[in-house]
């Protein structure tokens, strides 16, 4: 959880980055912005971090998991230490999304830079270090009046409630690569995976957020696909396990892998069944998830949204199941069509 409610702007850098790959040019400014102005520093405290309310966070990396080799873990770490000038390690930071913005679909903006304290990430106040990248200018009307009439003009301007890419480097877990969210609503292409993958190289943080994601994903991808091939289920027998897996983190606090295998899988060739396919996902996808951890409720609610329990039949018709499955029946007809018997109490 992040409240910036009564969080603080200290200093901001601003730099134009162009793409190296067009030929753009990066235009690095001569010292930091004049914020005194408290309502111009309200506006810019809303465009940089009204959008950050995740509770995913990431720790910096590199290309050999080192992340002492990351240049912006680096730089982060020398402005948390003042060990350097804030504006310089900001053109160094600008300057590194310069070398990394390689593929032509990547558009050039204003990289902003900040320092910021008083925020309150999982309720202890913390500094952090605010690093936003608006690509895109929308056009404004702006009316003038004088004594006799209006005068309407227009300008281009960035839109404070529309941040395209940002990340908030919190000063925690320095020994892990530092607390690290981020959002990048700009583009969801493969190109745009350069912001988190490329410039910033993070990876997810071991904690319980990621775990519950993780064990989520991985019993999903289980009673999807491989369920199917080791056992004769039908459609009603996979969503049913999937109605039950998600049950199961939303009920309990704590999450222990035999307990959540006997009480949704509960038959021991399937439970078998589902350790194999762990254990091969896992080394698939280089994750690491433990046995025993706090079920994180944000991370539930964000799998629930991909955790279907719908019944696609044909183009005619969507059934939700929620429930018992021992009140839905499959049935073939002698002429070979398909069909379900429903069974209910009340029709609503």
């Amino acid at each position: 959880m992040i409240d910036a409610s009564n969080s603080t702007l200290d200093k901001v850098s601003v730099h134009r980055v162009g793409n190296k790959n067009n030929g753009e040019d990066m235009f690095a400014s001569k010292g930091p912005l004049n914020i005194s102005d408290p309502v111009m520093r309200e506006l810019l405290q809303k465009f940089f971090l009204s959008g950050f309310k995740t509770s995913e966070f990431y720790n910096f990396t590199f290309t050999n998991s080192d992340f002492t080799l990351n240049p912006l873990y680096n730089y982060c770490r020398q402005i948390f230490g003042e060990l350097s000038d804030f504006h310089l390690n900001s053109i160094n930071i600008a300057k590194h999304l310069y070398e990394t913005s390689n593929h032509p679909n990547i558009k050039e903006g204003d990289l902003f830079v900040a320092c910021i304290s008083n925020l309150v990430v999982d309720y202890n106040e913390v500094r952090a270090i605010g690093i936003f990248k608006s690509e895109n200018r929308q056009a404004f009307l702006k009316l003038n009046h004088n004594k006799s009439d209006f005068v309407l003009n227009y300008e281009e301007g960035i839109n404070i409630d529309k941040l395209d890419k940002g990340c908030l480097v919190i000063d925690s877990d320095e020994d892990k690569g530092y607390k690290v969210c981020i959002i990048d609503k700009a583009n969801k292409s493969a190109e745009a995976q350069f912001w988190k993958d490329l410039f910033l190289m993070l990876r997810p943080c071991s904690d319980d957020y990621h775990q519950t994601s993780d064990f989520l994903q991985i019993a999903k991808s289980y009673v999807t696909s491989q369920l199917k091939e080791d056992f004769e289920v039908n459609k009603t027998d996979q969503i049913d396990l999937l109605n039950r897996s998600m049950e199961y983190f939303k009920k309990n606090d704590d999450f222990r892998k035999e307990d959540f295998e006997e009480q949704v899988f509960q038959d021991e060739s399937v439970i078998k069944s589902f350790r194999q396919f762990d254990q091969a996902y896992r080394k698939e996808n280089n994750i690491s998830v433990e046995d025993e951890f706090g079920i994180s409720l944000p991370a539930v609610k964000s799998q629930a949204k991909v955790y279907k329990s719908i019944l696609k039949l044909d183009k005619n018709f969507h059934i939700y199941i929620h429930g018992n499955k021992e009140l839905i029946e499959p049935g073939v007809e002698r002429d070979g069509r398909k069909f379900y018997k429903i069974y209910y109490e009340k029709e609503s």
